[in-house]
């Protein structure tokens, strides 16, 4: 059920708490420190600038990464002390949040071919998974900073759109720019499960994330031409019925609470809406 509020009431529920200037082009790219009141921001400006929130009158950065490409993904390290970057160039990078020291891996043939769409680590840190424009999804050792296995042509040549772990880390969400979300099992590399009955109308143009729901029930994938969320039991792949996102253009972005049945979604209608589903009472 959607919080349906007037925009008045949506100001006085909702305020905006904190504004943060320092980039001077789209910031592309945001991840929460896991331990300290720190945001991460990546953008088009080439620049990964961290910010202290903790602090009401710090509006601006008080470190920053200046980057040879323009950010697309970022992704903390569960300790904290470190943190992945993709970018326009297809070298993933890991920096020291401390010392901002640069590593890649060692092996060349390890990285992808284009840029880098999405980064994200497991809980454990003991792997992390990237996916690219380059079509391919590809598992990373933690510790070393090698590729593991390569998904090739994961989308059937399609951009890689997301790509995330499950809570226990045996499977991998993916969606891709044909419209379709698949589970991946990491112990074989083949794929579980597709969703399919997104973008019935043609490929995605755009970006977007298929998600799993805080239990992993359900896998949502925002739908591009309709401008409404497709929902699917995560076992069985059985589509639910569409939901109306009321937005008024295209969903760039869904993040949902990893332990709560609520999500939000930002669109280029300039908003962003917070859905939370209530539990129905006899």
């Amino acid at each position: 059920v959607m919080m349906n509020e007037t925009a008045q009431q949506n100001m006085e529920n909702h305020p905006v708490i904190r504004t943060l200037y320092d980039h001077v082009d789209e910031v592309t790219c945001l991840a929460f420190h896991p331990t300290e009141q720190i945001l991460a921001s990546g953008s088009r400006d080439y620049t990964l600038k961290l910010f202290d929130y903790s602090k009401p009158s710090a509006k601006r950065a008080f470190k920053y990464i200046q980057e040879a490409e323009m950010l697309r993904s970022i992704s903390f390290h569960p300790s904290g002390d470190f943190i992945l970057v993709g970018t326009q160039h297809p070298t993933l990078r890991l920096y020291d949040i401390n010392t901002f020291q640069c590593f890649v891996s060692c092996n060349p043939q390890d990285q992808h071919t284009d840029a880098i769409c999405s980064v994200n680590y497991n809980a454990s840190a003991n792997m992390y998974v990237t996916g690219s424009k380059d079509g391919c999804i590809k598992l990373w050792d933690g510790v070393s900073n090698r590729c593991i296995t390569t998904f090739e042509k994961a989308h059937d040549g399609a951009e890689v759109c997301s790509a995330i772990f499950s809570k226990n880390s045996k499977y991998i969400l993916s969606s891709g720019k044909d419209s379709v979300a698949k589970l991946w099992e990491i112990s074989t590399g083949r794929t579980l499960v597709k969703y399919t009955g997104a973008g019935l109308s043609g490929r995605q143009v755009h970006r977007t994330q298929a998600v799993f729901n805080h239990t992993e029930d359900y896998v949502l994938l925002p739908d591009e031409r309709t401008i409404s969320l497709c929902c699917w039991d995560s076992r069985t792949a059985e589509r639910r019925n569409l939901l109306s996102l009321g937005h008024n253009s295209i969903v760039r972005c869904i993040v949902h609470s990893p332990t709560n049945p609520g999500f939000m979604t930002c669109s280029d209608d300039y908003r962003a809406r917070f859905w939370y589903r209530r539990s129905t009472t006899d």
